[in-house]
């Protein structure tokens, strides 16, 4: 029963893995181990939104600079770093970069788990709508330089007429171009088409 979400461990520790991996999979969360930050960034443009919990020190790349390249790719993964005895300028750093929240080891158990739920509750919304708009830029993209310009011509609220003066082809191919635009941007109707352009950022206030 992985309903709660996914969560990413990072941990150069292999005893340190294996409790957080029983205690998170019998929680109801999807775990994913890594031994170390690089692989962790190699995969993350493949794998499904989660939170992730790190260890801030860890041999080759550590959490800060996890945090700095997480940001570097402006990814919605949400961050919790966890610091050994004393770590706390490193923690607070980690707080700088982005991290949502940081736990000093040992933690409590229900401690963790708290702050991964409301981890991935708080980054949800944003991450989902970061997903919609690459998916949106990239229907736009997916267009021909003429179906760009009939989707400007629609947007502006021009007519096809008017569309088809202004670039001296006929209403009928207008029409083509029309339907077109609407199956490659995936849009039932004009409103739906604007409101995609304005996640897109083609309409300028």
């Amino acid at each position: 029963m992985t309903n709660k979400g996914h969560v990413y461990v990072i941990d150069d520790d292999a005893a340190m893995r294996d409790s957080l991996n029983f205690l998170l999979d019998s929680s109801g969360f999807g775990v994913t181990l890594f031994d170390n930050a690089k692989d962790f960034i190699d995969t993350l443009p493949g794998l499904a939104f989660g939170c992730v919990v790190s260890d801030v020190r860890m041999p080759g790349l550590d959490g800060i600079e996890l945090l700095k390249r997480m940001k570097a790719q402006n990814s919605p993964f949400p961050i919790l770093i966890m610091t050994g005895h004393g770590d706390v300028p490193l923690a607070v750093e980690a707080m700088k970069l982005g991290a949502v929240d940081f736990l000093e080891k040992p933690f409590e158990d229900d401690r963790l788990i708290t702050m991964i739920e409301t981890a991935i509750r708080q980054a949800e919304p944003a991450a989902k709508s970061e997903a919609i708009s690459q998916d949106i830029a990239a229907r736009v993209a997916s267009l021909s330089p003429r179906e760009r310009q009939v989707m400007e011509g629609l947007i502006a609220g021009l007519s096809n007429k008017l569309i088809a003066r202004e670039y001296d082809i006929s209403p009928r191919t207008i029409e083509v171009y029309r339907a077109n635009v609407m199956t490659k941007m995936q849009a039932g109707s004009l409103s739906e088409l604007v409101r995609m352009a304005m996640r897109a950022g083609m309409l300028n206030d």
